[in-house]
């Protein structure tokens, strides 16, 4: 990948540029304020919840903030590109991409829920590979890509099927990227969280469940979506200039 296909560099006193894909509710959110806080301007990707992204987006701002919601389907090739294009055009530049976009639809291994696959590939990895590349052939020098991966890899539960071989690519992904980058000044990572306390993880389960996962960690609680957020932003960060090519797994010990 050569230099001739990036965009010039971006002048130095200017704000940075974080785009979040997924980042109007739980995890991505957290990811979105907690970059915002750190002084980047963000671009909150959402794909159907336009309300969601609004408020993630008025949040930001009424902590003196700077954010923008763009729509795009991160599946579909020509909304990514889309996504892209109006980030630079909103901001004219382009720091740090997080990928934190995705699916999770419970399905055991049978014939009957191939569909079940199909979706989730279509999204978690698919969109994954799309957002990656796009950040790949836009990001300048000292420019990061984070993307969101999950510690479940490491439990192979029952019905994850889907979801885990959909993450199970994503780290595949990173990994390559990170190589083929190469000469280029840009890192590639994952954060892989474990149980968090979203309405996503909530939802569908009982209590008991809940608390019969969140005790699989040697902490015995459930992880913070602010504390995933804080692992991104060190990836993010100047601190995390010499991490390239890892899997972070925040999960507080569960594996």
């Amino acid at each position: 990948m050569t230099s001739s296909t990036r965009p010039s560099e971006p002048a130095n006193d200017e704000r940075q540029v974080a785009l979040i894909t997924g980042g109007s509710r739980g995890i991505g959110r957290a990811i979105a304020q907690m970059l915002s806080d750190q002084g980047f301007a963000v671009v909150i990707n959402y794909a159907g919840n336009e309300s969601a992204a609004k408020e993630t987006v008025e949040a930001i701002e009424a902590s003196g903030g700077c954010a923008e919601a763009i729509q795009a389907d991160i599946a579909d090739a020509e909304a990514v590109a889309r996504l892209f294009a109006c980030t630079f055009e909103r901001f004219g530049r382009l720091d740090v991409v997080v990928n934190s976009a995705g699916m999770m639809q419970m399905a055991e291994m049978t014939t009957d829920n191939v569909e079940v696959l199909d979706r989730t590939l279509a999204t978690n990895l698919r969109g994954s590979w799309l957002v990656l590349a796009k950040a790949a052939e836009t990001l300048t020098a000292g420019g990061r890509i984070i993307a969101l991966t999950s510690s479940v890899i490491g439990k192979s539960f029952p019905g994850y099927g889907a979801y885990i071989a959909s993450k199970a690519g994503v780290e595949g992904l990173v990994r390559v990227l990170a190589n083929e980058l190469r000469g280029c000044e840009i890192t590639v990572n994952a954060v892989a969280p474990g149980p968090v306390a979203t309405e996503l993880f909530f939802n569908g389960k009982s209590e008991e469940t809940v608390q019969k996962i969140a005790a699989m960690s040697p902490l015995e609680r459930l992880g913070k979506p602010e504390e995933i957020a804080g692992a991104v932003a060190f990836l993010a960060g100047p601190q995390g200039a010499w991490i390239n090519g890892q899997i972070l797994r925040a999960n507080g010990g569960m594996v």
